[in-house]
C-alpha cells in the first residue's frame, strides 16, 4: 500500500491566478507560504525559514470557493496530492517543477482566517 497525500497550513502569498482551459475549465494557482521558528542552540538568536509551495487546483467547487473568498494574505489548510513535472525551457533544458494538486475526491480546502458568511471549508 502507498499514500500521496500533501497537508499545509501556510499563507497566501498572492492573490490566485485563475485560468481556464481551452474547454473552459477554470484553474487556480496558488503560492502558499510556510513557515518555520526556532531557537539558535549556540547563540540562543531566533532563526526563521520560509517555504514556498506550488498549488494547482482542478476541483470546480474548490475553484468558484478560492474565486469567492480567498486572497493574498489569507490563511489556508490545504490536502492534496504531491506531483513533479517535466518541462522544457526555451533552450530545451529539462526542469521540473513539483505541486501540491487539488484533484478528485481527496483533497480540501480551508480557509483559517474568518469569513462573512462563516462557510470556511471546501
Amino acid at each position: 500500500m502507498s499514500m500521496n497525500k500533501m497537508i499545509l497550513i501556510g499563507n497566501l502569498c498572492k492573490d490566485p491566478d485563475i485560468r481556464a482551459t481551452k474547454t473552459g475549465k477554470e484553474i487556480a494557482n496558488l503560492s502558499v507560504a510556510t513557515n518555520e521558528q526556532w531557537k539558535d542552540k549556540t547563540t540562543g538568536e531566533t532563526k526563521k525559514k520560509t517555504e514556498f509551495h506550488n498549488v494547482v487546483i482542478y476541483q470546480e467547487g474548490i475553484v468558484r470557493f478560492v474565486k469567492q473568498y480567498i486572497k493574498k494574505g489569507d490563511k489556508v489548510y490545504i490536502e492534496g496530492s504531491l506531483q513533479t513535472r517535466k518541462w522544457q525551457d526555451k533552450n530545451d533544458n529539462d526542469r521540473y517543477t513539483t505541486e501540491i494538486i487539488l484533484q478528485g475526491y481527496n483533497c480540501q480546502l480551508q480557509a483559517l482566517n474568518s469569513i462573512n458568511n462563516n462557510d470556511n471549508a471546501f
